[in-house]
């Protein structure tokens, strides 16, 4: 059976690539949103500014301006780590404290309150019968994916790769997130189903070649049934 031509690295050419229906050999998991729910900070610049407080640094008073400016040219498509971020907009400011500090207060603000999705875990196991088991997330912040999963219910040893944005320097719906996931699980995008809650990220990756299932936590318990029709 014919299957599209895996992705190459770049961007544009990925989006041209022509569509084939794809067989699915591997799964891969949009993490927040789909499989948890997590309580993040109703002002993002105000909790990092209070860690970095407490840690004696001192914050700019034009913070919140500081804060929401970008100050790293990156590639489209790739991620800027927080803290990374965080020290350039300091740096802005006139203020030059130690990374390390810089690193804690960010992994601090954003310390999660995780509700595990019911059927989260049925889920993944499910997607485990069909073949090789991944998750993908698009996260800035270090750690965060790993605290998550830790105060969540779900069995982290049931994944074959955990892959962040963080980590690997790309971000759904860039083309280069997804074969970052297929290459861990040994297939190509093409082979590769990936279950997410947005449809303009997660759902990136049928530009790639590869499938799509949107689910949400509400609906993540559907996902049993739904893993059949693509077997």
């Amino acid at each position: 059976m014919a299957v599209a031509t895996r992705c190459s690295l770049s961007i544009d050419r990925c989006f041209q690539a022509p569509r084939v229906e794809p067989v699915c050999v591997a799964v891969s998991f949009d993490l927040f949103g789909t499989l948890v729910a997590v309580a993040y900070p109703s002002d993002p610049a105000a909790a990092v500014a209070a860690e970095l407080r407490s840690l004696g640094v001192t914050v700019p008073d034009d913070w919140h301006s500081l804060y929401g400016t970008a100050h790293i040219d990156a590639p489209s498509g790739a991620e800027v780590p927080l803290p990374a971020h965080v020290s350039a907009a300091l740096k802005q400011g006139g203020v030059q404290p130690d990374d390390s500090l810089i690193r804690r207060a960010v992994i601090n603000a954003f310390d999660p309150d995780v509700e595990t999705a019911p059927g989260a875990q049925d889920a993944i196991e499910a997607a485990g019968a069909i073949g090789p088991v991944g998750l993908l997330s698009n996260c800035s912040v270090p750690e965060l994916v790993a605290r998550t999963l830790i105060r969540s219910d779900i069995d982290r040893a049931a994944f074959d790769a955990i892959v962040t944005s963080v980590a690997c320097g790309w971000r759904k719906p860039d083309c280069r997130a997804f074969e970052a996931v297929a290459t861990q699980l040994e297939c190509t995008v093409s082979e590769l189903t990936h279950v997410g809650d947005t449809d303009q990220t997660d759902g990136g990756i049928e530009a790639c070649g590869g499938r799509y299932i949107g689910a949400d936590v509400p609906s993540i318990q559907t996902l049993p049934d739904r893993f059949e029709a693509v077997e």
